[in-house]
């Protein structure tokens, strides 16, 4: 599979030229779906900080766990002009163990890839198996700012909202920078929407080092064996601006069927 960067074919440089989106419509529509009114009100019965602390203790319970559980993963990358598909990728994997017990990823379904605007990279590849989890441990906790903005209903869920982005943003190039919400009962992160790295070489024309953008994603997750919130569902829709034109991409990326692993 493969960054978001430019597809380097010459007839590209003249698709999509004169399309004007709103990048910040997509991805506010992507993120807000779902959300109630946001109170600004302060949580009752504990400090923003002590949420922090319960749940970033929750999530790195969370991330150990999750290594032993096997999924199905269906991704979906599509391109479009206008409201037509123009290109499209798509893999389901399973992700279990092999006979030596390393965690491995099996491919089951994998139509000719079409994409012709975009190729993908291996942070891309990341980004779907590492960082759309986003895991905000004990650990992880060191190296983010997180504020808290109020309580917001999302979907059934009563949560609190905390903005979350790296302190040190020109030296830390793959970290999360968006919101989550924490669900106040289990206190454990639901929801999450944004940036899972910054871009890179926004607006180089250099071919050896082309622009490397990356959408906002929101993920959601749901209870697996009524204790761990494991991520679910997640979803881009934005244009990128490259240098030479604007490309809108659409991506989907579903985790289902989770089950513990069985050691052979």
């Amino acid at each position: 599979m493969n960054g978001r960067t430019p597809a380097r074919c010459a007839i590209f440089l003249f698709i999509l030229v004169n399309t004007v989106f709103s990048v910040p419509l997509f991805a506010q529509v992507v993120c807000d779906e779902g959300n109630g009114p946001l109170n600004p009100a302060q949580p009752s019965g504990m400090t923003p900080d002590e949420i922090i602390q319960r749940f970033a203790t929750k999530e790195t319970t969370f991330k150990a766990a999750r290594e032993h559980y096997g999924y199905t993963l269906d991704v979906t990358i599509e391109t479009l002009d206008g409201s037509q598909i123009n290109g499209a990728y798509r893999q389901v994997s399973e992700i279990m163990l092999n006979d030596q017990g390393a965690r491995v990823e099996k491919p089951t379904f994998a139509p000719q890839n079409t994409l012709r605007e975009i190729t993908m990279t291996k942070d891309d590849l990341d980004d779907i198996h590492d960082r759309l989890p986003f895991p905000l441990t004990t650990e992880d906790l060191q190296l983010f700012s997180l504020i808290y903005v109020g309580r917001q209903h999302v979907d059934e869920l009563d949560t609190y909202v905390f903005d979350v982005a790296p302190k040190h943003v020109k030296k830390e190039k793959s970290l999360f920078q968006g919101r989550v919400w924490v669900d106040d009962r289990d206190l454990m992160i639901v929801k999450t929407c944004g940036k899972t790295r910054r871009d890179e070489n926004v607006g180089s024309r250099n071919r050896n080092a082309p622009a490397n953008l990356t959408p906002e994603f929101v993920t959601y997750r749901e209870q697996i064996d009524g204790k761990f919130w494991f991520p679910t569902y997640s979803r881009a829709d934005e244009v990128l601006h490259f240098p030479r034109r604007n490309v809108h991409i659409r991506e989907i990326v579903k985790y289902s069927n989770y089950k513990p692993f069985v050691s052979h």
